[in-house]
This record gives C-alpha cells, structure tokens and sequence, in this order.
C-alpha cells in the first residue's frame, strides 16, 4: 500500500491530550421521516488530530476491489473493520464506543460492539448513496454513530428513491448519529469534491450483526 496521506492540523483543536466532550444537553437532534432521526454534535473529540496520526498509521487498512458491471474496480477509499472484541488502535475510541453505548442505550437496547473504519485520502474517494442494510438493518430500526477525524467532508442523506437531502459538514472530532429507521429508510453518501482536502478517516459503532 502507499504512503498515508500528510494532513493539515485544525488551527482549532490544540488540547494537549485528546479528550471526549459531554453528550447530554449538547448533542443536537434532527427528525427526518418515517421515524429516523440524527443526531450531529460537532467537536465532540477535542485534540483529535492526535487520534488522527495514530488511523493515518500501519493500522492494517486495505484497498479493496469490487465487480461494477463487466468489470472489476477500486473501491475509492481504504477500509478496516474491527471486530467485536478486537482492540481499537487508540485508546480513546474505546472510550468513546462505550460513551455512545450508555448515552443510547434506552433506544439502542444493546452495546455498540464492531467499529469499521473508512480513509477517504483526498477528495477523489468517496462513498456512494446506500443504508446500513447488512444483517438486522434491513429489517429492524438500530443506530450506527460516526466519529470523525481529519479534514471535514459532506456527509449527505436523503430518502430511499431520492428527494431533498440533509447535508452535515463532518470533520475535526465531530460526530453524528443516524438512528430509529435512518437505515432502512433513507440512505447517506459522502461526495467526490474538487476541492483540496486532507486525509479524513470516519470511524462507525455499530451493535452486533449491524454492517
């Protein structure tokens, strides 16, 4: 694999030590239709960049290839996926999947146990409009709550079969919550940009069985 990405630190987020903020009275809710729900907090990790160098590391990221029609084709980011039980590379997001569980455990009903990570190296990757609807989210309402480190990119989501969408700038420590029917019934994507922008690394919780 190529070299990681170099990065442009926030001018902003400079605590010595990265550091987990309150969620209760801070975390702000966004009701969208047929019962799902987001909730977006931005700069929930203050010191992020630091949690950044550590994703931006030999972590074990890999380039996947995936058949689009009569072809085999990059998927245009890196992915790492770990699992239930399989330690996370910085102690701090330990911390944080275990925040996220007890804040939502009334509408979750379980821990958050897997944790997939995305790399999106510049604009050029992206991910294309889709829900989380491996396993019991294509039938069961659940939540998957998204950290985010690195250079801000849009996160978009709109209803299944198309409509108006929501746009939520996701960057340095943010975070965002889709939640109750979110999955089944509307999808999300992160766009290619023209623009220059660094290397953004989007780390997903998720309950058991939830892909």
């Amino acid at each position: 694999m190529s070299a990681m990405p170099a990065h442009q630190p926030s001018m902003w987020d400079l605590a010595d030590e990265p550091v987990l903020t309150p969620l209760p009275g801070r975390v702000v809710r966004h009701p969208l239709t047929a019962g799902a729900w987001v909730d977006h907090l931005p700069g929930w990790v203050e010191g992020s960049d630091q949690v950044l160098e550590v994703l931006l590391g030999d972590i074990g990221w890999r380039a996947d290839r995936r058949q689009m029609y009569d072809r085999e084709v990059a998927v245009p980011r890196l992915l790492r996926w770990f699992d239930e039980g399989e330690e996370l590379p910085h102690p701090l997001l330990g911390e944080a999947r275990s925040r996220l569980g007890a804040h939502y455990a009334g509408e979750l009903g379980e821990p958050f146990a897997t944790a997939g990570m995305c790399l999106y190296r510049d604009g050029r990757d992206s991910v294309a409009w889709h829900g989380d609807r491996i396993g019991r989210g294509s039938s069961q309402d659940t939540v998957v709550a998204i950290v985010s480190f690195g250079s801000p990119r849009s996160l978009l989501l709109r209803p299944v079969g198309g409509g108006d969408s929501r746009r939520f700038a996701l960057g340095h420590g943010d975070l965002v919550v889709m939640g109750g029917s979110c999955q089944r019934t509307w999808d999300h994507c992160v766009p290619k940009t023209s623009k220059a922008v660094g290397p953004r690394v989007s780390v997903q919780f998720r309950p058991r069985g939830i892909a």
